[in-house]
């Protein structure tokens, strides 16, 4: 009969060390109304600008820059899949492309409420991302570009807030 691994096991055939996570920084981004496309053959479609906000934490501080805009696609009531791309403006001048791509799923009526700019508990709303960062090559932040970090959002009616952890 399987046994299930004991403690010194990875419990992964290769062997290797499963990820580790560490806090990067936290992102709040300002944003307007959402422009509504309307429903095209990938479900409701809509684009939401981002018009400002700031970055702070253990990597770097700055702001968000108003530039940018998340384009959403909401295939059923419960999922919605988020495209936001835009640009941060680090404390010492330099410059951080955010391409984020994100789930976000719930109830159609927990969902439907948060559309409407109704403040709902964030655990009852699964959001997870994978934002990519990249800089100048030459810069500080350079090494952005070499690592993979993954997110947790929460929407509120003027914005969204993302916690970003560096996968080790």
């Amino acid at each position: 009969m399987p046994q299930a691994p004991g403690p010194q096991s990875t419990g992964i055939a290769s062997g290797i060390s499963p990820p580790e996570l560490s806090y990067l920084a936290t992102i709040d981004v300002d944003v307007d109304a959402p422009i509504t496309i309307g429903t095209t053959v990938d479900g409701l479609r809509k684009v939401v600008p981002i018009r400002g906000g700031k970055v702070s934490g253990a990597g770097f501080n700055g702001e968000v820059l108003d530039a940018g805009a998340d384009f959403q696609q909401y295939p059923s009531e419960t999922v919605s899949y988020l495209a936001a791309d835009y640009v941060l403006k680090t404390d010492d001048g330099h410059h951080i492309l955010v391409e984020n791509r994100a789930l976000r799923t719930g109830s159609s009526s927990d969902l439907n409420k948060l559309m409407n700019g109704e403040q709902i508990d964030p655990e009852r709303i699964y959001f997870r991302c994978v934002p990519r960062l990249s800089a100048d090559q030459s810069g500080p932040y350079a090494w952005l570009s070499d690592v993979l970090f993954i997110g947790s959002g929460v929407r509120s009616p003027t914005g969204v807030r993302i916690d970003i952890f560096q996968v080790h």
